[in-house]
């Protein structure tokens, strides 16, 4: 059989032509200039945003992100200062024990998953990390509980250190809201993000696009008409963004005089 009608050697071998990559090229320098005005707009908006769980150190810090799965960061912080009082170390939850730390925090829901996660991070941390939460993202990966949201909160908050953006629920609908990914999963997303956001910028990002998250771009009932960033918001809906343009009529030339 022949090759293919229509279809160029470059498209048949795999590769991208010229033409596709201006596209490609000029596509992303578009989503750039988005993303900035986007950063602009949540940096008036919100521009003393930081972790809104309550810790004070990294163990603490690990064991309020576990909590806060499927829960708000307001019962977290109802729920820790006791069980931080009570454990200071992993040894105390370890301790504590599964059936005793589930009744602590069984306000914050999926609390049996949560003790297990906890007791088994404490266990690893002990075993293998001298009692100490670890400071680079591969040692994180290893303890039960924590995918690289959780180590991506540990490490940007606790240790100062930017290796990602923290993709949460409302980091997920806000950039498939605003159009700046098509993805769902939150891996996919976070590598759209670090791809349109300079890297300065990450760890600030999350905290303020979770409080625009809270506050405005609800997952129900989103308040479009109080959005600095409706304007430019595909998923806005109409009332909130202003008016199109009016379009430019071209004028008919006047017909010839008659003779």
């Amino acid at each position: 059989m022949g090759e293919r009608r229509g279809v160029s050697p470059r498209k048949a071998a795999g590769g991208e032509s010229p033409a596709g990559k201006a596209r490609a090229k000029k596509r992303h320098l578009e989503m750039t200039k988005l993303a900035a005005w986007i950063s602009d707009g949540l940096s008036r908006d919100y521009p003393d945003a930081d972790c809104s769980l309550d810790y004070g150190d990294p163990l603490q810090l690990y064991v309020a992100t576990v909590l806060s799965a499927q829960c708000t960061d307001a019962r977290v912080n109802q729920v820790t200062p006791a069980l931080f009082r009570e454990c200071r170390f992993p040894e105390d939850y370890l301790a504590l024990g599964q059936a005793s730390l589930e009744e602590r925090i069984r306000s914050t829901g999926f609390f049996r998953n949560k003790a297990k996660s906890i007791i088994g991070a404490c266990a690893a941390l002990v075993e293998g990390f001298g009692g100490k939460i670890p400071s680079t993202m591969e040692d994180l990966l290893t303890l039960p509980g924590v995918g690289r949201k959780t180590a991506n909160v540990i490490l940007s908050n606790a240790f100062g250190k930017t290796e990602g953006i923290v993709v949460d629920t409302h980091v997920a609908r806000i950039t498939q809201r605003l159009g700046l990914t098509a993805h769902v999963d939150p891996v996919k997303i976070e590598q759209d993000m670090m791809g349109l956001f300079p890297e300065r910028e990450w760890t600030v990002l999350a905290h303020r696009l979770i409080l625009h998250g809270r506050s405005v771009c609800t997952a129900r009932s989103p308040r479009c008409a109080g959005c600095s960033l409706a304007e430019r918001c595909p998923a806005a809906t109409p009332a909130a963004r202003p008016p199109a343009p009016p379009k430019s009529r071209r004028r008919e030339p006047p017909p010839p005089p008659r003779r």
